[in-house]
């Protein structure tokens, strides 16, 4: 009689897994550490030069490196693009702003509010009521009333927040009429161009120096090439879901790299309310079917 038998999982699954986690953190570790040496320039040549410089250098890189046919695109498909290229705009000018005022760590846990707030919309399940819930105490802990609040910064980052979730939304939209990364990368590059006044204008009004200069293509390049190249990588390794929960992570990474890079300091109620919105983004995607 035939003996059957069911084959071992194959090394080179699991290695493809751990190659996936390794690319996700570092995408992850260099995300944060870009955004945190980029911060080291606004001194010189403000949050805005800083943004125009990453915004040029991630339209080069997403351009080159996926080459969308935009003859081809249509009148709907531009409109989705034009919206897409205003919110990349807007949203790194408010969280780089935001993080000249409140700090690293701050600024992006209150950004990925973005996020958690399209993944519990319309839901009614009680334990997403829970972490919708469990985000807003931490959320009220940061912007609780105190004499070194900066409301302007929390502010900012809220924009941000808002921005992401448009983005998560129009790049949805774009992914069902567009293949690849087509619309996202020609939204990059438009948005890119928006920044060409205002870079000059920052350029010319605050004369950079080779450190600040040096410090603003370092974030171009650890915030937007090496993030976009890995997590393209990533995602062809590991599933969406764990995908997620690592990018859940971004907050403490951030909060990490401000204490180490900028030595922006947290107090224990702002270290809670961190782990009340990661916990909350990460119970969210792990009890979604």
């Amino acid at each position: 009689m035939a003996t059957t038998h069911t084959p071992a999982p194959t090394a080179p699954a699991t290695s493809s897994r751990g190659a996936g986690v390794a690319l996700m953190s570092g995408s992850a570790v260099s995300n944060q550490t870009g955004a945190a040496i980029g911060s080291l320039a606004f001194d010189t040549i403000t949050p805005a030069g800083v943004v125009a410089v990453r915004q040029w250098i991630a339209a080069v890189v997403l351009l080159a490196t996926t080459r969308p046919r935009l003859r081809e695109f249509t009148s709907a498909q531009w409109r989705l693009v034009i919206a897409l290229a205003g919110v990349f705009a807007v949203i790194n000018l408010a969280l780089y702003s935001a993080i000249d005022r409140i700090g690293l760590g701050l600024a992006v846990t209150l950004e990925f509010l973005g996020p958690l707030a399209v993944a519990l919309a319309g839901s009614r399940r009680r334990i997403d009521l829970t972490c919708a819930l469990l985000a807003a105490a931490g959320v009220a802990v940061l912007m609780r009333p105190q004499p070194s609040a900066d409301y302007l910064g929390m502010g900012l980052a809220l924009l941000a927040a808002v921005c992401w979730a448009c983005y998560i939304l129009l790049n949805h939209a774009l992914g069902r009429t567009l293949p690849g990364a087509q619309g996202t990368a020609t939204a990059c590059g438009l948005s890119g161009l928006l920044f060409v006044p205002i870079g000059i204008g920052v350029l010319v009004t605050h004369p950079p120096t080779w450190h600040a200069l040096g410090y603003a293509v370092t974030a171009g390049v650890l915030s937007s090439a090496v993030p976009f190249l890995c997590d393209a990588l990533a995602l062809r390794r590991v599933p969406a879901p764990l995908f997620a929960i690592f990018m859940s992570l971004n907050p403490v990474l951030a909060a990490t790299a401000g204490l180490l890079i900028l030595g922006q300091h947290l107090d224990v109620w702002q270290w809670a309310s961190i782990a009340a919105i990661v916990t909350a983004n990460t119970t969210t995607v792990l009890t979604r079917r």
